[in-house]
């Protein structure tokens, strides 16, 4: 899948029902070597998209359960 068949996508975490971005609005941690997306970077926007500083939460390519046609599900994994 290209990365722009991806972008514009809602992302929406299941485990809080809570929507996490639009991807686009975000960054992507890529593996240099092989090219694949490792992890998505959503940032910590404040009022009017201003970037408030360190990124909000970091989404793992195996934590996305399902990309469908306009959303992205995801089921982050809980970190000990």
């Amino acid at each position: 899948m290209r990365y722009k068949e991806l972008s514009g996508k809602e992302m929406i975490d299941i485990t809080r029902g809570a929507r996490l971005g639009v991807l686009g609005q975000t960054d992507l941690e890529i593996d240099y070597k092989t090219g694949k997306i490792e992890s998505i970077i959503v940032p910590n926007y404040k009022w009017f998209g201003v970037k408030k500083g360190e990124f909000e939460a970091k989404i793992r390519w195996n934590e996305i359960e399902t990309i469908g046609d306009d959303m992205i599900i995801i089921k982050p994994f809980k970190h000990t």
